[in-house]
């Protein structure tokens, strides 16, 4: 992995050879997980495993301080921010990080690391993306500061060099950033090294900004075939600057073909603000893009993500952004609210200059423009809202038509504000709302579907004073709801189960149970979330869903009278009797935790509702094996093929709930040379025989050294399981025997030195073979 890694990923060659080095020595020292997580750090980071990353580098940072390896301390910290201000952007929650990493560079026992300039350059990054222009000045100067001290001939030069560019960019010097990128450029290629990809494109958007289009097009083109610093994004950014280059050209439906779709973006924060850009420029040179409520919607999506990571450049220039594309599209309300959202972004930038005449620029288009056509008079409006098609009304239309009558009309208040909250606009629906039913009216007199609305409201838009206001004025069984509606958003099960009880004891009924139910089980306890469900089953209100929850909860504690009953009550043919549902149905698919943080798929037996016993060995480590039977939410996370055929070899996914009880197998590995087809079906049928799960985990390209020739042979690597009542040394022999007549021979390490017979002969084939 590391030898792969260090062809392409910017960092000092010095570096991954230290690197291979320090994971040498945590094998040796026993912490071979650590020593396979290092490795994948960086490939968590630029492949957008963050899942991982978020839990494996802090993990390695903690052990680095607890080990005292400062280096490698510095290698997680990096990798893990740079998976937070890369691909996902972050701006300000990041500086703190940023700012401590790059003082940890300079201590005296890591200054002399190869990757130590990689501090001044995560910093930058993170300025950057929390306000370019306003952190030009002490980018320039950090970033110059650490150039002064490297050279073309390390890997680091590229990298500062890029973000330098940005920086001059940034300054309002893109001739400067031109100039600069260019004699970049020529050092690297005096060093005998070629240019990033990103330096390329650093020069580009130099020249773009610098007016010279048609230059920027010829350098993107120059660059194409540089290595990239980040191979996994390089696809999407390099099509992106195209597609801008292309419609600041006016070559407007080039641009089109080149912009990535949204599906393509949509996860990458990174490109939002400048695909959004590019879509605008596209719009009103005329070209062929949808300028729709649905891409409104996103925009402003966007712009609360980029609120909430302290990105507050992207976020003000997304708002114009997207103001300008509602004014296209006639949705006049949106833009004066995104002219607002603009204004506020101002407060989070350090350099604001002429930036408050663009945001009165698109209050003026707003005010310009002209209001779409209502669909009908305005006393019948709510009548054609009702009668139109889901499918295909325009919600950002129905906004503004019913604007005049929102707050003074309840049945236009109700329609109008929960669509400003579906559109991304909770914060606008709920000041509404409150005074139509808090302020100008007794909230008591309110029926529960307008407390219901306009409590949702209060939540999403993070009011949570005025729920707890609201709450104070209403009836008891009201005023639990909405405060147990409260606790669960924000995650306070102890305080939702109270609430929930007491509005369950005044009434509360259907909602009251689930929302008590579900606190309940949050807390863990199984059995009582059950028990307050199972009157709802008894009284006929319960749909199938709770249904569902009383199987899983009832099956995690082995409340096998209940399952029964329940699922007797779906129509389900169950085996009555008394004790464990333990019946054969259909493989499944169980998805599982793993202890990185990614989720692991695992081929399984269904046994029951909501049961499933794994059928494949696991790696040790994990928590769970082969043999193992596990609670599973019987909610198909894929939806079931409609063709038939299809249906036939479809293996339906289910999320794993809980472990039900351990089967007590344990995994041994397995490594070498692949053997003939013959030898391989000889050797699953001994296992099978024996009712030894068996797995292979390498696939077609994996290769181990022929030790005479030092040809590369295919090989195989997997795990067996076997039960507690077979001892290891069982497993033992029956390998020696089916293996001993093989070309090349299979080695079992662990369960040789576990056994305590021929581990010198396991670890010398290890050895020989390049296990």
């Amino acid at each position: 992995m590391v030898g792969d890694l260090a062809h392409w990923l910017p960092m000092d060659v010095d570096i991954w050879a230290w690197v291979g080095g320090t994971q040498r020595e945590l094998h040796e020292a026993g912490n071979t997980g650590l020593a396979m997580a290092l490795g994948d750090v960086p490939a968590q980071a630029l492949e957008g495993r963050f899942a991982q990353l978020d839990v494996v580098a802090p993990a390695i940072t903690q052990h680095a301080e607890s080990l005292e390896k400062p280096w490698l301390e510095l290698f997680a910290r990096y990798w893990h921010l740079l998976g937070r201000v890369g691909d996902r952007a972050m701006g300000g929650v990041a500086l703190d990080d940023a700012a401590s990493l790059a003082e940890f560079a300079e201590r005296g026992d890591v200054a002399e690391c190869p990757a130590a300039p990689g501090g001044v350059e995560i910093l930058a990054v993170t300025q950057a993306n929390t306000d370019g222009p306003g952190y030009a000045a002490a980018r320039l100067s950090s970033l110059g500061a650490a150039l002064d001290g490297v050279g073309p001939d390390s890997l680091a030069f590229a990298g500062l060099a890029t973000q330098y560019v940005l920086a001059l960019v940034d300054a309002g010097q893109a001739a400067e950033g031109v100039a600069y990128a260019e004699a970049a450029v020529e050092r690297l290629r005096g060093a005998g090294r070629e240019a990033s990809w990103e330096l390329g494109a650093a020069s580009a958007r130099a020249l773009l900004a610098a007016g010279r289009p048609g230059d920027a097009l010829t350098a993107l083109d120059a660059s194409t075939g540089f290595k990239p610093d980040d191979p996994v994004a390089k696809g999407r950014r390099e099509a992106l600057l195209r597609s801008l280059v292309l419609a600041t050209l006016d070559r407007t439906q080039e641009a089109v073909e080149a912009l990535p779709d949204l599906d393509v973006v949509g996860d990458h924060p990174r490109e939002w603000a400048e695909w959004a850009r590019t879509v605008r420029v596209l719009v009103e040179s005329g070209g062929s893009i949808a300028n729709s409520w649905q891409l409104g919607r996103i925009l402003r999506q966007w712009m609360t993500y980029f609120e909430t990571m302290g990105g507050h450049r992207a976020r003000f220039e997304l708002a114009l952004t997207a103001g300008h594309l509602a004014v296209a599209r006639q949705g006049l309300w949106q833009a004066r609210l995104l002219a607002d959202e603009a204004e506020a972004a101002l407060a989070g930038l350090r350099a604001t200059e002429g930036l408050t005449d663009r945001v009165a620029e698109l209050r003026a288009a707003a005010g310009a423009a002209k209001e779409a056509p209502q669909p009908g008079p305005r006393d019948e409006l709510v009548a054609y809202f009702d009668a139109a098609d889901g499918s295909t009304a325009d919600p950002e239309r129905w906004v503004g038509w019913l604007w005049p009558l929102s707050g003074a009309d309840l049945e236009a208040t109700r329609r109008h504000t929960t669509t400003l909250g579906f559109l991304g606009y909770p914060g606008v629906g709920a000041d509404i709302y409150w005074k139509a039913l808090a302020e100008d009216a007794d909230p008591a007199a309110a029926g529960e579907e307008d407390l219901a609305y306009l409590t949702g409201l209060l939540i999403e838009a993070r009011q949570d004073e005025r729920v707890e206001s609201l709450a104070a004025r209403l009836p008891e069984t009201a005023s639990h709801l909405a405060l147990a509606r409260l606790h669960r958003a924000r995650e306070r099960w102890e305080q939702t189960a109270a609430e929930a009880e007491l509005a369950v004891a005044n009434g509360g009924g259907l909602e009251g149970r689930r929302l008590w139910s579900g606190a309940v089980q949050q807390l863990g306890d199984n059995a009582k979330a059950a028990e307050i469900l199972k009157p709802l089953l008894e009284t006929g209100e319960a749909e199938e869903e709770d249904v569902w929850r009383v199987i899983v909860m009832s099956t995690a504690v082995e409340d096998w009278a209940t399952v029964r009953a329940a699922a007797t009550g779906l129509g389900m043919p169950i085996e009555q009797g008394e004790g464990p549902i333990e019946e054969e149905w259909h493989l499944v698919r169980v998805i599982l935790p793993a202890p990185d943080g990614s989720q692991r798929e695992v081929l399984a037996v269904r046994t029951g509702p909501a049961t499933a016993r794994l059928a494949i060995p696991q790696p040790r480590g994990m928590e769970y094996n082969a043999g193992d039977v596990v609670v599973i939410d019987p909610r198909p996370l894929e939806p079931i093929p409609e063709g038939e055929e299809e249906r036939e070899s479809f293996v339906i996914p289910f999320a794993g709930v809980t472990m039900l009880r351990p089967g007590g197998y344990t995994s041994w590995f397995f490594d070498g040379a692949a053997p003939s087809e013959d030898e391989w079906t000889e050797f699953n049928e001994v296992l099978a025989e024996r009712g030894w799960p068996m797995w292979v985990y390498s696939d077609e390209n994996y290769r181990v050294t022929h030790p005479a020739s030092g040809e590369q042979l295919p090989g195989v690597f997997g795990w067996i399981a076997i039960p507690p009542a077979v001892r290891p040394a069982d497993l033992d022999a029956v390998l020696d025997d089916i293996t001993e007549q093989w070309s090349h021979p299979l080695a079992w390490l662990d369960l040789a030195r576990e056994v305590g017979i021929e581990a010198e002969r396991h670890e010398r084939i290890s050895k020989e073979y390049g296990l």
